[in-house]
């Protein structure tokens, strides 16, 4: 059954729904106003005291963010099995994005010292979104054949692009804007951490009324529970992967430049207020700046893929990666030379993302889309603490942030030696002939 563009479109609103939560939560509000609210419940120390475990208020929010990537690590590929035996992706898309969009506006209560509560509804929020994705992501097969796939997958990560871009400006008015209107900045975070959960419920209404189910439901089998079968079932698919060198060859590529990729990311401010003193302000402009930007990188790199292949298109996106390092190390000194590395950076993250997505999606065996994706977000997310481990390590062991950031470039020349290896053709024959 082939998709219509009616289809496709409700596909891409899911991406304009859930990066709502990403950029104005994650990125820009929950971390340092969820550090004020432990703060103020911490002691004379500057501890807070978890079930007798003494944690240093500042650290409240990383351990948070951990523990749900790890929980994603553990539950994504069971949901993943779950999903591809019964066929109940659509279901369970929808299931987890309302979970996660209402604990996301439950953080409008969010306040005085509750930090548990903060971090119990982030930690539900953040395993949902991971889950959601996966079935999302999972679709992709369904919706478009390998020739353009490229195409869906760039449209649909540009638009998610401009979705978080467009509810965070918005929010970034309301922030700028508590002295005329007469509110507390604490008053306007809160609004803003509820309205990119109202954003996530109102926006997935589209994928839920226009994604079609094409094979008949199942139920598990009798006596089986959903943990335990889709623990088996994963491990069971885990084992057939083997069959499928290239696939796992592509994932490793993208395990190590991606890496790179979201480590670049995470200490970009990091590295802007520190090494150039910039502020907050424009920090905060550059993130708004780079959602948009990355809408037409995503499109610019789709053109590129369809001139020459996803694969190469990536490695070109690499080299890009690669000399922005080059830029950050020897050239960048100034907030104008900040802004011109953001917009590189914007316009291959974008393209990056997207083709990684499609160029996978073609290396899968079909009917285990969603188990295929479950592992592939957990080599998106579940190993991003080795980028931000080597940058803090090399930092800590040369007290230079313009050595730190150099240091990631390992993670693009290996994740490019080992992409140049995978035979994207041969990967297919493979799966079309088990």
């Amino acid at each position: 059954m082939q998709s219509t563009r009616k289809e496709r479109i409700g596909w891409y609103f899911y991406d304009w729904a859930n990066s709502a939560f990403y950029t104005t939560v994650v990125t820009v509000f929950l971390g340092p106003y969820l550090t004020s609210i432990t703060n103020a419940a911490a002691d004379a120390t500057g501890f807070v005291h978890l079930f007798g475990i003494p944690i240093r208020a500042g650290s409240f929010f990383p351990y948070v963010v951990s523990l749900s990537v790890l929980l994603q690590v553990i539950f994504l590929p069971i949901f993943g099995a779950i999903a591809d035996y019964s066929n109940r992706k659509k279901t369970l898309l929808g299931l987890f994005a309302y979970i996660g969009a209402f604990a996301t506006m439950g953080l409008y209560f969010l306040e005085g010292t509750n930090f548990l509560f903060g971090g119990l509804l982030f930690i539900i929020a953040n395993l949902s979104f991971g889950i959601s994705v996966v079935m999302y992501n999972s679709f992709l097969n369904e919706l478009a054949p390998p020739e353009k796939r490229d195409a869906v997958s760039s449209v649909g990560w540009g638009i998610g692009y401009l979705g978080g871009g467009i509810l965070l400006a918005l929010n970034l008015v309301l922030y700028s804007q508590t002295d005329n209107l007469g509110i507390d900045i604490g008053y306007a975070i809160r609004i803003s951490l509820c309205s990119a959960g109202l954003w996530w419920a109102l926006f997935t209404v589209f994928p839920m009324l226009t994604l079609r189910i094409r094979k008949p439901i199942r139920t598990l089998p009798k006596g089986k529970g959903y943990v335990s079968f889709g623990f088996r079932q994963f491990i069971s698919t885990l084992k057939e992967a083997k069959k499928y060198p290239q696939t796992l060859l592509f994932l490793l590529a993208f395990l190590l430049y991606n890496d790179g990729v979201q480590t670049i990311i995470v200490v970009s401010s990091q590295f802007g207020q520190e090494e150039l003193g910039l502020s907050i302000s424009t920090l905060t402009t550059v993130i708004l700046m780079v959602q948009f930007v990355a809408f037409i990188g995503a499109m610019l790199f789709n053109f590129v893929a369809k001139i020459t292949d996803a694969r190469k298109a990536i490695l070109y996106s690499i080299v890009i990666w690669t000399a922005v390092l080059f830029y950050a190390y020897f050239l960048l000194k100034t907030e104008q030379d900040f802004y011109i590395l953001a917009v590189f950076i914007a316009l291959v993250l974008g393209g990056t993302q997207a083709l990684s997505r499609s160029l996978y999606s073609k290396l899968i065996p079909p009917g285990k889309e969603a188990e295929y994706f479950s592992v592939y977000e957990i080599s998106e997310k579940g190993t991003s603490w080795i980028g931000p481990l080597v940058f803090g390590l090399a930092l800590q062991l040369t007290d230079s942030y313009r050595i730190a950031i150099f240091s990631l470039i390992i993670f693009f020349v290996l994740g490019f030696i080992l992409l140049l290896k995978v035979n994207v053709e041969k990967g297919r024959e493979m799966i079309t002939e088990q």
